[in-house]
């Protein structure tokens, strides 16, 4: 599926509030809409939430894999106003895109503001990886392969909510990150069967704060929370 992030935060708001609980946490009601989205892997998409609690590092990638080709395919998850949000904040020359896909922020950070950036992800193509700035390398979130302030400002985008230790996913943002944090977030409500690949869920602005201890500030741009921190 090839669906626009503007798109489908309108649909993800309908789904959300429009849709009682009861139906949306239903597997005799929703799996009927997996079959349909996801054909012969609907069962993996629906059991997302219980396996992946279950898996190393090595056996979330391969799960992610393993579903690639059946999720929503496009350039970026980003919607225009959180792009044209990142574009106008950042700080300094040395800049961090983790989890950065298939480089559409890493490459038009590089285009139009001219700075240094590394793009960081557990799949990197082997195309991406002949770049040299944008520079593409595979690692996790979780173990950032930098020292301490080594970027003036580092951006997650649509990452968290899929990190199994989230926690330490943050920690490590904020250790590399000399001057600013950037991350975004769906605002989407928790259900037990979603039709994404997400672990955690951030209906309120508080939510977000309190995932960061309520260190910097937060905005909704389109559905999606954005999150700035100073260090």
């Amino acid at each position: 599926m090839n669906l626009s992030r503007n798109f489908t935060n309108i649909l993800n708001w309908i789904l959300d509030n429009l849709i009682p609980p009861f139906i949306r946490d239903s597997r005799i009601i929703m799996t009927p809409f997996f079959l349909l989205l996801f054909r012969k892997k609907y069962n993996r998409f629906m059991n997302f939430k219980e396996n992946i609690l279950n898996l190393d590092s090595n056996g979330i990638v391969e799960y992610y894999k393993e579903l690639s080709s059946f999720h929503i395919n496009r350039k970026t998850d980003l919607n225009k106003k959180s792009i044209k949000f990142i574009l106008n904040n950042i700080e300094g020359e040395r800049v961090l895109d983790i989890s950065c896909g298939k480089g559409f922020l890493s490459n038009k950070i590089v285009k139009q503001q001219k700075k240094e950036v590394v793009g960081i992800d557990f799949i990197i193509s082997e195309e991406m990886k002949t770049s040299t700035n944008p520079k593409f390398m595979e690692s996790f979130i979780e173990k950032i392969p930098f020292a301490d302030n080594h970027f003036d400002t580092v951006i997650s985008t649509h990452t968290l909510e899929h990190v199994v230790h989230i926690n330490s996913a943050i920690n490590e943002l904020r250790r590399v990150a000399k001057n600013k944090l950037i991350i975004v977030v769906p605002k989407q409500r928790n259900y037990k069967f979603t039709f994404d690949l997400h672990l955690h869920f951030f209906p309120y602005k508080y939510s977000v704060l309190s995932m960061m201890n309520n260190r910097g500030k937060c905005i909704c741009l389109q559905n999606d929370w954005v999150y700035v921190e100073y260090k």
